[in-house]
């Protein structure tokens, strides 16, 4: 494709009223900033702005799940995904994830292609096919993993390494692998002339692929612009010809921008080296939707040395903190994960711990706003009387506990004999009889009615010991804030304002916020 005419872009408003203007021809933009600079936010904003042309890419909600995307403008390969689908009626099983959809669209163009081809041609004629966006997808693949190979089976993308006969799915491939496979891919779907907006296109890729990458993608893709948002100031620096944008600061309230271009010609100054790479913060990645949930409102509060992002599940949590610690040595950003503790034992614990997941010492989220000490704070900031509302709602507790308490041994009963069972039969069999024989003995083994007559006994101890925080720890009961009456004793009429009261108090910053912080972070064994 020919590099097209471009029109000049559309920046955000400047704090101080400048008006900033970039010739339209430029290929490539870098933008730049600390975290908590409001980078994010303005490429949103710019990308709002130059809506018409704009395509956004993110290799982390793509892998993980796009539906917990928070970039502020809509999602274009989701779009596509749709449009597809519809055109030939088979909007049905949507994958959850940015890289399935993008690969169920490769396979569905791919078929296509082959019936448009079997329809126009004779197999005699000797016309060449023309190449598809598969075949672009496979040379790219091959040319960035020389030792990897990629053929078709059943209908879907499979892949071998070198040495290895044994084929794996997409789905097995390292997060580094799939983006640049989502990379590629989705570049084929891009519009002519699109301003492809990039988050974070050193994510999860070793420097030399990450170099490799683009510079094949700027090159398969001259009339698209390539507008880039990084933390990483050696990729900014390989990106040859582009000017830089560093975002310095943002105003929420008046959605204003402090922000400067250096030119291309220009060398990226000691002063922005310090400013991003000095300021940058180590990650910590949470359950949660990162809008509505209650972990992506507190969490970021309280740990506010830390850079925050949602991605719901708990095996995403745990995936992404491995993943990034895993190439510490590429980003040097420390990374770690929360997830709620559920029923998990202490060994399950112990070794999340080890692996740098934070579990509280309560079963969810919601147990956090129920610690004593928590509700005591917001007691006395309303002007109640403390010990009367811990009172009532440590007896409410325990009422509400002792009604559920089969029903909670019951639960802690079954995730026992889950985690069991896939640690004993992950192991070799020489025979089907001999799998039998194994499981057949883990049922005596395991004794399930004794591991749930034990977990009675135990909770039943909690109760005849009025142990509070025992309780907190293993009775998971979303609806524990609002039938244990904390919102009325405190003088709130709905669960949300109670919640929304916690957040407030620790946005204020003062010494009522900081103990409130050193209460929660207290719940994860820190000071």
């Amino acid at each position: 494709m020919e590099a097209a005419r471009r029109t000049p872009l559309i920046f955000p408003p400047h704090l101080n009223g400048l008006k900033v203007d970039l010739p339209g021809d430029i290929q490539k933009l870098i933008i730049v900033g600390s975290n908590g600079a409001g980078k994010t936010r303005f490429t949103a904003a710019m990308a709002a702005a130059n809506s018409e042309h704009s395509f956004p890419l993110s290799a982390l909600t793509a892998i993980f799940d796009s539906s917990l995307a928070d970039d502020g403008f809509p999602n274009s390969l989701d779009t596509l995904y749709v449009k597809s689908k519809s055109d030939r009626g088979t909007l049905s099983s949507v994958p959850t994830s940015g890289l399935g959809r993008l690969l169920s669209m490769l396979m569905q163009d791919e078929l296509t292609n082959l019936l448009d081809y079997k329809l126009r041609h004779a197999v005699d004629s000797g016309i060449a096919m023309e190449s598809t966006r598969l075949d672009t997808v496979i040379r790219l693949w091959h040319e960035i993993f020389p030792q990897s190979k990629v053929f078709l089976s059943d209908g879907k993308l499979c892949f071998t390494r070198a040495h290895d006969i044994d084929a794996y799915p997409a789905a097995r491939l390292s997060p580094g692998e799939k983006a640049v496979i989502y990379y590629i891919a989705a570049m084929t779907y891009a519009p002519s002339g699109a301003d492809v907006y990039v988050e974070s296109p050193e994510l999860f890729l070793h420097p030399t692929v990450m170099q490799g990458l683009w510079n094949r993608l700027e090159l398969l893709r001259p009339d698209c612009r390539f507008i880039y948002t990084t933390h990483d100031l050696d990729f900014a620096a390989s990106r040859s010809g582009a000017p830089v944008v560093w975002v310095r600061d943002y105003d929420p309230a008046s959605s204003l921008w402090d922000y400067q271009i250096i030119p291309a010609d220009k060398s990226i100054t000691d002063e922005i080296y310090m400013a991003i790479v000095g300021a940058r913060k180590p990650v910590l990645f949470i359950e949660g939707d990162g809008i509505r949930s209650i972990d992506s409102r507190l969490y970021p509060l309280v740990f506010k040395d830390y850079t925050v992002q949602s991605l719901g599940s708990c095996n995403k949590v745990i995936e992404a903190t491995r993943t990034f610690n895993d190439l510490n040595a590429y980003h040097q950003m420390s990374s770690y994960g929360i997830v709620d503790r559920d029923r998990r034992e202490i060994k399950e614990v112990e070794y999340l711990r080890g692996k740098r997941i934070m579990v509280p010492e309560v079963a969810e989220i919601e147990n956090i706003l129920m610690l004593e000490d928590v509700i005591a704070i917001v007691a006395a900031s309303r002007g109640k009387d403390v010990n009367k509302v811990l009172r009532k709602v440590r007896n409410a507790i325990f009422s509400q506990f002792r009604s559920n308490l089969h029903q909670q041994a019951l639960l802690h009963t079954r995730h026992k004999v889950k985690r069991t069972m896939e640690y004993r039969v992950d192991a070799k069999f020489d025979s089907i009889r001999a799998l039998e024989e194994h499981i057949n003995h883990l049922v005596t083994e395991i004794n399930p009615r004794r591991l749930y007559e034990n977990f009675c006994k135990e909770f039943y101890r909690y109760l005849e010991e009025k142990d509070y925080a025992s309780i907190l720890r293993v009775y998971n009961q979303k609806s524990m804030i609002t039938t244990s009456n904390v919102v009325a004793l405190c003088g709130f009429g709905s669960k949300d304002e109670y919640v929304n009261y916690i957040v407030d108090l620790l946005r204020s910053d003062n010494a009522v916020a900081e103990n409130l912080r050193k209460v929660i972070r207290r719940c994860f064994n820190l000071q």
